[in-house]
């Protein structure tokens, strides 16, 4: 018997490698990632996976690798970039940059899927960001890209319920080598009991998936236990 087929963008590493140890038993994997070598690198870890390089800030490129995909299932977007800077600081390119990747490359793959989608009677899970529901001093671009993907991903809702189910997840702030980075940047010291661990996030992509027929968890919002709003 075939597993239904998961890709998982951003698979190589942080929350999106986590997502695919989580949903490793079920499925089989296409690990997605700009390195050609580090996805094959990755999905050779995994029973049942392969590699899925491709760069999705080019649209050309993302044709191409969708041509190579012959049936799908689930689609992870887990794949993004998080700047902190003041909005006098953001420059024009860093705001193409952000939401490009964050936003239009979600869009243009999930189009580019669509029928395959439908055929399976697929699930789209957009990762998206406590940044997506509220907005902080320090992050104009990223907020706003998260805001356009709920926004996004409703529309998407919409328009394919019956058809595809398409969930939001708004997890906080998360344990990962971005966020860590983030942090040194800033100067701040890190806790990473303030974080998400990035397994608590990918189980509940596993629980949002397995929610049964005739029945869609539309928006899910998860935050570390001791601290509010981030």
């Amino acid at each position: 018997m075939e597993r239904p087929v998961a890709l998982i963008t951003g698979g190589t590493r942080g929350l999106g490698l986590a997502i695919a140890h989580a949903l490793a038993s079920d499925y089989e994997l296409l690990i997605g990632g700009r390195d050609p070598r580090g996805t094959a690198q990755v999905a050779a870890r995994f029973p049942v996976a392969r590699p899925w390089a491709c760069d999705l800030g080019d649209p050309e490129a993302v044709a191409g690798a969708v041509d190579g995909i012959d049936r799908v299932n689930v689609v992870v977007h887990s794949a993004g970039v998080a700047p902190r800077k003041s909005i006098e600081e953001v420059s024009a390119a860093e705001w193409v940059q952000v939401l490009n990747l964050n936003l239009v490359s979600v869009a243009e793959l999930t189009r580019l899927l669509l029928p395959k989608l439908r055929e399976s009677h697929g699930h789209v899970v957009m990762i998206n960001a406590g940044l997506g529901l509220h907005a902080a001093a320090g992050w104009a671009p990223y907020s706003a890209s998260k805001f356009g993907l709920r926004s996004f991903a409703d529309t998407l809702r919409a328009e394919e319920r019956g058809r595809i189910k398409v969930t939001s997840i708004h997890p906080g702030r998360i344990d990962t080598e971005m966020q860590r980075a983030a942090y040194k940047a800033m100067g701040r010291p890190y806790d990473p009991a303030e974080h998400l661990a990035p397994a608590t996030v990918a189980r509940a992509v596993k629980y949002v998936l397995e929610a049964g027929d005739g029945a869609v968890v539309e928006m899910l919002q998860i935050r570390p236990e001791s601290v509010g709003h981030q």
